[in-house]
């Protein structure tokens, strides 16, 4: 999950500034802000707010450009489920030539209810239950990739009990510091994600001598929202000079899992490059005949999404703006500090800014989207777009102070349907008993 760049010059933010940085967002004259073609205020209109609205056409757009960064490459694009795990999303990731990247049994039925093939689904995960690699392998999945010996040894048991092989990599931990926010780094050796990189020779010959195992390769993940190719490019030659030793000593390596990690814009930093990111793939396992992965969340729809909100009111002379949305539907700011750009919705909230600290209804302090942000003047009823919230958005979103989880639209050009439909209070108790002895 991702946490955001240093924060930049909020003054150089103006709203205006902010969408004209964002070719799928325009400001019409009459309709307010547009998302590819569709005014936000019909969407708000219709399924009232907060709302999440995705853009499909930046989906397809992101994922277009990612899979020509990797042409001539034998390289395969799994979407990290656990960034945006909603049906919709899933099956335009298919439809595009994704596979999937999940990290639980949940996510792999949600991938292959959303069709996704078994053949085109990497495991992935540091603590896989045994009714998890059970579901795994009778479903055939391409891959698992194996987070710990002691993993190694349950897959083996598993696999064998069910008369299955399973294909594995082993992802090691090439304690690469990915420059990111410490709560997304997963490279690191104090971090509790993979094997440690002068362990796994070792446990790759091991794997190799069990039943039910098949090794294919090697995998890495060294962390999330990374925007400079340094980090990659020394995880990657630590992984190539690995798979040249184990080579050498006679295994068979044929695979490479990439990870994912490439940043996004937040504020107003340079995203990360696709065809930058191709290059060091291309520098550093180009000539060594392998097939590789790349599990990128963030890059492909964090940018597709936003949060739509109403203020509910202005106090203490507009010093704070409280929204109907809070912390309980996008939960970065309070976790990660992070950064999202937020920008009126409609036509006439282009007035002199003012700084304002725009928060949510939920009694928390942490319950806050932004401090001293600079906005026009904005009243009661006024909307608002939370940008960059496409990815670890409404997947991390929970009903804390029994607050329904949002409704879901997602716009296609000038179309639009509605791909959640708000949760009713009701439903937030209606699988709660009461025992029979309290009466």
């Amino acid at each position: 999950m991702a946490a955001p760049s240093p924060l930049p010059a909020l003054d150089d933010l103006t709203p205006e500034a902010l969408i004209a940085a964002r070719p799928f967002l325009k400001r019409h004259a009459q309709s307010g802000l547009l998302l590819e073609e569709v005014p936000l205020n019909a969407i708000a209109d219709a399924l009232g707010t907060p709302t999440w609205v995705y853009s499909a056409g930046t989906m397809r757009k992101r994922l277009a450009e990612l899979t020509a960064a990797l042409s001539g490459l034998d390289a395969h694009i799994h979407f990290a489920v656990k960034s945006n795990d909603h049906l919709a999303v899933l099956r335009l990731m298919a439809q595009g030539g994704a596979g999937a990247d999940v990290v639980s049994g949940g996510e792999l039925l949600r991938a292959r209810h959303a069709g996704i093939a078994a053949s085109n689904i990497v495991f992935s995960g540091v603590g896989k239950t045994a009714d998890e690699i059970r579901l795994a392998l009778s479903e055939g999945i391409y891959q698992l990739n194996v987070e710990s010996a002691e993993e190694l040894e349950m897959i083996s048991a598993i696999a064998s009990n069910m008369g299955k092989t399973a294909d594995i990599v082993l992802r090691i931990n090439p304690d690469v510091d990915a420059g990111t926010h410490a709560k997304i780094t997963t490279g690191l050796a104090d971090n509790k994600f993979g094997i440690q990189y002068q362990d796994a020779a070792a446990l790759y010959a091991h794997a190799a001598s069990l039943p039910g195992i098949s090794p294919q390769g090697l995998a890495l993940h060294i962390g999330s929202q990374i925007l400079s190719m340094a980090p990659f490019r020394a995880a990657y030659a630590r992984a190539a000079q690995l798979i040249r030793t184990l080579r050498a000593s006679g295994h068979s390596v044929t695979r490479m899992d990439c990870g994912g990690g490439l940043g996004i814009l937040y504020a107003d930093e340079a995203e990360a490059s696709p065809a930058a990111f191709a290059g060091v793939l291309r520098q550093e396992f180009g000539n060594m005949g392998l097939t590789l992965m790349t599990e990128p969340g963030r890059w492909l729809v964090g940018n597709a999404g936003l949060l739509l909100s109403s203020v509910i009111l202005t106090k203490a002379d507009g010093r704070f703006t409280v929204l109907d949305a809070a912390m309980n539907d996008l939960v970065r700011p309070a976790m990660y500090d992070a950064f999202h750009a937020i920008v009126p919705v409609g036509p006439g909230n282009n007035g002199p800014l003012h700084e304002t600290d725009i928060v949510g209804p939920v009694c928390e302090t942490g319950d806050t989207f932004a401090r001293h942000r600079p906005m026009p003047s904005l009243n009661s009823a006024d909307r608002v777009a939370i940008l960059e919230a496409g990815a670890y958005g409404a997947v991390m979103s929970s009903t804390y102070n029994s607050r329904p989880l949002a409704a879901i639209a997602m716009v296609d050009g000038a179309n639009w349907a509605t791909i959640r439909a708000r949760q009713s209070v009701e439903s937030l108790w209606s699988g709660e008993l009461i025992p029979e002895f309290l009466g």
